[in-house]
């Protein structure tokens, strides 16, 4: 091979399975689409052929703007399948005493064809390698485990393998983020204040929700009866839209005042907490207001309220009579609300469930605040 048609790497090489040769190497992320490529899967005739799923957008483009945003650690390998036509040379020399005899290190040779099919193909980390290619970010080196096999069929059963491993719980994802200070991509990044006022809302004594949300990492029997991903829904909501309550702190230059934020949290949920005393701190099949359906629409009632009570020169009673206005309308635990046609424990945790229930307290809020004047 001439330089002008290869990538030579320095690699460590292996072998696993029936003498499958295995290498690890680190390549820049921009090189890695100019030796694989993606096999999708299709059918010719009759004939299953590829094995990988369609480039999802979005990821793709989140990855991007996370591998533009500045120095960022990437240490995610892309697994590959090689083909036999690349070479390896090891190297000469004498190895240190205490190394573990299992791999030789040397020089793999890639093949990047002018034209035609590629000498690998991507079996884990399609979206990933798509980013990679497309970033500012060019010379990131990206580690690399690849395997030599032309054999369609290993490769579907290493992409099956690698990709029945079940993701991280998002619910676990979202109580470790306050804890990761480094730069996250902007899907992550936008969880990580309000799953933090949700800790925050857990564990102070002040709040009305203390020890009362269900948090993954708590092990123990508790009284704690809210999902923290319905509480982080809700929270993330209020921060979404200029208009929204708790958006006044945010400040210009992104920072946030996270502790005004949990006082007017405070505020508005324990005077939601104070209204419907027989509802509160129950398990969601006895209250829908411990429901995934009832903090979500409570949480977006928060904003016409509070929005409205910042303005009084009462806050906190201004709450309580726009929530009290509201009470004889909400069946929590009995009833039936008779404008949406449902029973009390017929309201499910579905899109459609919260966006009507939050449109119809929202609604009668301003309705009633209007006759009210």
């Amino acid at each position: 091979m001439s330089a002008h048609d290869h990538i030579a790497v320095r690699a460590v090489k292996t072998q696993q399975g029936v003498e499958t040769d295995v290498y690890a190497f680190f390549l820049p992320g921009s090189e890695v689409m100019k030796i694989a490529e993606i096999s999708r899967i299709q059918r010719d005739e009759n004939e299953l052929k590829g094995f990988q799923r369609q480039e999802i957008r979005s990821h793709v483009n989140s990855i991007v703007e996370f591998l533009d945003s500045g120095p960022v650690l990437f240490p995610n390998a892309i697994i590959l399948a090689l083909s036999k036509a690349v070479t390896f040379t090891a190297a000469r020399g004498s190895k240190p005493s205490e190394a573990v005899e299992i791999v030789t290190s040397g020089t793999l040779r890639i093949p990047v064809p002018a034209a035609g099919g590629k000498a690998a193909w991507i079996v884990d980390g399609q979206q990933r390698s798509l980013a990679l290619s497309r970033t500012q970010n060019k010379d990131i080196p990206v580690p690399v485990i690849a395997f030599v096999s032309h054999d369609i069929e290993v490769q579907r059963q290493q992409f099956i393998l690698v990709n029945k491993v079940k993701a991280l719980d998002t619910r676990l994802i979202d109580e470790l983020l306050p804890e990761v200070s480094t730069l996250l991509p902007k899907d992550l990044a936008e969880n990580k204040l309000p799953s933090e006022l949700c800790n925050l809302l857990n564990t102070h004594k002040d709040s009305p929700f203390y020890r009362l949300i269900k948090r993954k990492s708590d092990k123990k029997t508790s009284n704690a009866v809210i999902v923290d991903s319905a509480l982080i829904a809700a929270i993330k909501a209020n921060l979404k839209l200029h208009t929204s309550a708790l958006s006044q702190y945010v400040n210009t230059d992104g920072t946030s005042d996270a502790d005004e934020m949990f006082n007017m949290l405070v505020k508005y949920w324990t005077a939601v907490k104070d209204t419907f005393p027989e509802a509160w701190g129950k398990a969601p099949e006895k209250s829908r207001l411990m429901h995934m359906a009832g903090i979500r629409a409570m949480g977006a009632l928060m904003d016409p309220v509070m929005l409205r009570a910042e303005s009084s020169t009462d806050v906190e009673g201004d709450i309580r009579q726009s929530l009290g206005r509201l009470k004889q309308y909400c069946c929590w635990t009995a009833g039936k609300w008779d404008d949406l046609g449902w029973k009390w424990n017929d309201l499910q945790g579905t899109s459609q469930h919260i966006d009507r229930l939050s449109q119809y307290l929202i609604q009668l809020d301003r309705k009633l605040s209007k006759a009210s004047r």
